[in-house]
């Protein structure tokens, strides 16, 4: 397929949400009935097909209809150079899984967002945190999109 609209994204079945950082890839899922999003695991970078051979091994039992990448816009709504490297791994992803559907999602302060969760909610500790913070901000993001599909 291709990079689409979130509204362009299959109608039914479970997506998996992508938070890109540069050391990592925090990786949630969506039911298939697309009420809630899941974290589940951290991928540590090192090479690009590499990472998307471990992504893919690790989500394709889920059978995902389409993949919903975070995008981290600029407060004042512009888009810098870690939204051009998250744009660069879709198209990348894309060559690779030309069947794929891929959506961004607006993902400004997730990762602060689930950092503050953790510590005043749940009182994770530091070390802990740098364990579950990737995946937990790719469930926020994807959960974020999940709510837009369902709300309109």
């Amino acid at each position: 397929m291709a990079v689409i609209d979130l509204a362009e994204l299959p109608p039914a079945g479970a997506l998996v949400g992508l938070d890109l950082g540069e050391k990592t890839i925090g990786v949630a899922v969506s039911d298939a009935t697309r009420m809630i999003a899941s974290p589940l695991e951290t991928i540590r970078k090192t090479r690009f097909t590499d990472d998307v051979a471990a992504l893919l091994k690790l989500v394709d039992s889920r059978r995902p209809v389409g993949f919903v990448i975070g995008l981290p816009v600029n407060m004042d709504g512009t888009e810098g150079a870690r939204c051009q490297s998250n744009r660069a791994f879709a198209r990348n992803l894309l060559r690779l899984k030309p069947d794929l559907a891929i959506a961004f999602w607006d993902e400004r302060m997730s990762t602060m967002a689930v950092n503050r969760m953790l510590i005043d909610e749940a009182d994770v500790s530091r070390a802990r945190r740098a364990e579950v913070v990737d995946r937990a901000a790719a469930a926020w993001i994807l959960q974020g999109a999940l709510d837009r599909l369902r709300n309109g």
